[in-house]
């Protein structure tokens, strides 16, 4: 069941802030109907593109509850748990209330750089209580560790509870050994808008996007037609939103896809600190870009 609920675009949701820097849960509530409206697969709540880190624990949950409940069982939700603290992240997923809560998306622990032997021993005891599937999110750029093919594939083979990976290392060699060597059932998930095209190709099953926050019509569709094996069609639109998703990550994520929602109207351009805002000058290219679209 989880397999058909994870095919596709699913979209890793920003939090929007008001200028004081609480939620915009009006925005939030206005996004969240853009997406259900307009192809997204799936929604992913409280993962990297959400700023998380700057989120207390009461408005993380706060969030997750407000999206159930907009959601209403219309689309199916991916809530992200992870951290580098293995025995905190075992009793956050056996207290969390997740009604409502397809699966749960994990992150490699970061900054404290264990061994691919930790990697599996983390994600082996979050897969021994966690009462939904998990996705393991793999992405050295900002954890400081990557999750080898071998691991991966350690992981998918010894427990049926972890139905997917997030790959965001960017390297193809590792992504197509774990697409070669994955059990049947076992995703694939890109974790970088600007690879999905081709990782489809090789067979993975879709990616959870940060532009589908803009875009989740256009870029649902090239997903969509990629998994139909219309590579011309889907080709064409990868390479409509190359330029763009490039200057969406040129000064850091979610600045850039903030920068986007602002031009279109549907939220303040807000950060939280340590995150900041894009430049005027980047801001003006994606302002010319979007206008060209």
């Amino acid at each position: 069941m989880i397999h058909s609920k994870l095919k596709g675009m699913g979209v890793a949701l920003i939090t929007p802030f008001k200028e004081d820097e609480t939620i915009d849960f009006d925005s939030l509530a206005r996004l969240v109907e853009h997406q259900i409206k307009n192809g997204t697969d799936y929604l992913v709540v409280c993962g990297t593109t959400a700023e998380t880190p700057t989120l207390t624990e009461a408005e993380k949950e706060e969030i997750k509850r407000f999206v159930v409940d907009i959601n209403n069982g219309r689309l199916p939700i991916v809530y992200g748990i992870g951290g580098n603290n293995t025995k905190q992240i075992v009793e956050k997923v056996q207290h969390t209330d997740l009604t409502g809560i397809d699966a749960i998306l994990s992150v490699t622990p970061y900054y404290n750089k264990p061994s691919q032997e930790g990697l599996y021993q983390h994600y082996a005891a979050i897969a021994a209580v966690s009462p939904v599937p998990l996705i393991l999110y793999n992405v050295p750029g900002r954890t400081g560790v990557n999750m080898t093919a071998e691991t991966t594939l350690r992981l998918a083979n010894e427990f049926p509870a972890i139905c997917a990976v997030k790959e965001a290392s960017g390297n193809f060699s590792q992504i197509d050994d774990i697409i070669k060597n994955k059990p049947a059932d076992f995703m694939v998930i890109s974790g970088d808008d600007g690879i999905t095209f081709p990782l489809i190709t090789l067979g993975a099953v879709g990616v959870i996007s940060v532009i589908g926050n803009a875009f989740p019509k256009e870029f649902s569709r090239m997903v969509r037609l990629a998994l139909q094996g219309d590579y011309h069609n889907a080709r064409n639109i990868h390479h409509r939103f190359t330029e763009l998703i490039e200057l969406l990550f040129v000064e850091g994520n979610p600045a850039g896809v903030k920068s986007m929602l602002a031009v279109m109207g549907f939220i303040h351009n807000k950060l939280r600190l340590p995150l900041v805002p894009n430049t005027i000058k980047t801001y003006e290219k994606i302002r010319q870009v979007l206008n060209r679209l």
